[in-house]
């Protein structure tokens, strides 16, 4: 169970002093001139001066994704080419089936495509498993939390810090996320938690881990309306206190779109719009798909607009 949690926060080197290794061109990086190589020190050191110089943390190049579907190739992405910003939090919506949690777990390197990049503060990561890529700073949550029976939840805010942190600073890091630490500390990640006590759980150990891009794969998936209704104030809060990270959420909620910097709408594996929230978001409020969407990830409307949820 210990190796599973290691390989679930991809457990990486507590890095104390950063590099003074000037930034190369962009051209260097791309073509292989930069020693990409060293030690971790360098790296981390390397991606936050050179992090400066680009606009977008993200970069996802002509990527294409299939699967086999009773022995005829399927595509689920098609040719998607897109951008997420730094310090934005940035939501990924569309009709189901369009190839949302896919991307996401692309990116997240649950999945490897069959061509495109994957470009994460200006360094190829296409090639890179799921634990290097958490090493270097993506962090995901399931659909569905994953349980660790017999850890309790400090021993995983812990693993997720990668450091035996205090008491307090894990009290802390449940605080932010609605959660009474006397309550959770010492509980096990187990059955025993509601789906919402474990979404908010899970979202204390990317905190914790402090990721440098958050993804969220549905995470109104599975929770009560009194859960929604406080996972959105966490969402709310973490985007108030963004900084050098950035946060990507799959959904089809409303009020999750209502707090997105920018909206992505991907449809039949395709990206058709991107955007300011101001400018996609009019658009999509109130069309037959949107409301299909609701309706299927389990949150009832009818009940949102009788608590005021618009």
């Amino acid at each position: 169970m210990f190796i599973l949690c290691l390989i679930y926060f991809g457990a990486y080197d507590i890095v104390t002093t950063l590099s003074d290794q000037p930034v190369p061109a962009w051209e260097d990086l791309r073509t292989g001139r930069v020693n990409m190589h060293g030690s971790v020190s360098d790296r981390i050191g390397f991606r936050k001066n050179y992090k400066r110089r680009i606009l977008s943390m993200l970069e996802i190049k002509n990527l294409y994704f299939q699967v086999d579907d009773e022995g005829q190739d399927k595509e689920i992405i098609r040719d998607i080419s897109l951008t997420i910003p730094d310090g934005k939090l940035v939501v990924i919506t569309g009709p189901n089936g369009g190839g949302k949690s896919t991307l996401a777990r692309l990116i997240a390197g649950i999945e490897k495509p069959d061509s495109g990049r994957i470009y994460f503060n200006g360094e190829d990561i296409t090639d890179l498993s799921i634990t290097d890529r958490a090493r270097k700073g993506i962090g995901f949550a399931f659909q569905q939390p994953v349980k660790f029976k017999g850890i309790q939840v400090l021993d995983l805010l812990r693993l997720a810090a990668g450091k035996q942190i205090k008491i307090s600073d894990a009290c802390e890091y449940l605080a932010a996320v609605g959660l009474c630490a006397r309550d959770y500390i010492n509980r096990e990640v187990n059955d025993s938690l509601s789906g919402g006590e474990l979404k908010r759980i899970e979202i204390a150990t990317l905190l914790a881990k402090s990721s440098a891009l958050s993804i969220f794969d549905e995470p109104e998936a599975g929770i009560d309306l009194w859960s929604f209704q406080n996972l959105i104030e966490v969402f709310q809060n973490m985007r108030e206190n963004i900084k050098d990270s950035s946060i990507l959420i799959i959904s089809h909620q409303e009020r999750i779109l209502n707090i997105a910097d920018e909206v992505i709408v991907l449809k039949d594996g395709q990206l058709t719009e991107q955007g300011r929230r101001e400018e996609i978001l009019p658009g999509l409020i109130g069309t037959a798909s949107a409301v299909a969407a609701c309706r299927k990830s389990g949150v009832d409307l009818g009940k949102e607009e009788n608590a005021g949820v618009q």
